[in-house]
């Protein structure tokens, strides 16, 4: 190769590795695992998301008589201001079949744990077999209060009311430590802080920002 040929050749590759290098600086970085201060446990009204959305795919627990009520939808790591990192990558190993075990028993879909693991269980710094197990502890620490168990009928009642009742329900649950959320007047999630150490419930003022405004809810049975 001539002497110009192979200068312009290293000028050339020169330059396509700075670029690579300034590209790669000026990637937005994914929120670093760990970096949280306590779990929000998402606990979706079934009926609710049946009705506006399950019914249209066809969901295992949208059939008649799997109405269960309230599900797992995900358990967040998040920090004081009441943000969620996501999707902190590298996005870690796939779920093994002895972790997707474990998730069966509190994710109503398969597809919905797998989800959430890369979503947020991917900022726990966990495993995905120690994520699930987390969801798991973390749900057997709420208790679901009895009116809203498995109701026959169609609940009208308001926000306050529901936070009322779960905090009967659960010694230490206070209203700032519980949102509760809801889409054109309907009950559609409930969601509690849960310290890192999945033992007891955590003041979370930050998260009521988006707390329901409705006067009144209803709450759709099952079927």
């Amino acid at each position: 190769m001539p002497r110009r040929d192979a200068l312009r050749h290293r000028v050339l590759s020169l330059g396509a590795a700075l670029a690579a290098i300034l590209a790669l600086a000026l990637m937005p970085r994914a929120a670093s695992a760990q970096s949280f201060d306590y779990y929000i446990l998402a606990l979706s009204w079934s009926p609710s998301w049946c009705a506006d959305k399950g019914d249209a795919r066809d969901a295992d627990q949208c059939a008649p008589g799997a109405n269960p009520g309230f599900v797992v939808h995900g358990l967040w790591p998040a920090q004081a201001n009441g943000n969620s990192p996501t999707e902190c990558g590298p996005q870690g190993r796939n779920p093994t079949r002895m972790a997707l075990d474990t998730a069966a028993q509190v994710f109503p879909s398969i597809g919905l744990a797998r989800y959430q693991w890369r979503k947020h269980g991917t900022c726990s710094g966990l495993d995905p077999q120690s994520y699930f197990a987390a969801v798991k502890q973390a749900r057997a620490l709420v208790q679901i209060p009895a009116p809203l168990v498995a109701p026959d009928r169609t609940l009208q009642t308001n926000p306050i009311s529901v936070e009322r009742v779960f905090a009967e329900a659960n010694p230490g649950l206070r209203a700032d430590m519980i949102q509760v959320s809801c889409r054109r007047e309907t009950l559609t999630e409930v969601r509690l802080c849960i310290g890192r150490d999945l033992k007891s419930f955590v003041t979370c003022p930050a998260i009521q920002r988006s707390d329901c405004r409705a006067r009144d809810i209803s709450i759709p049975a099952g079927r």
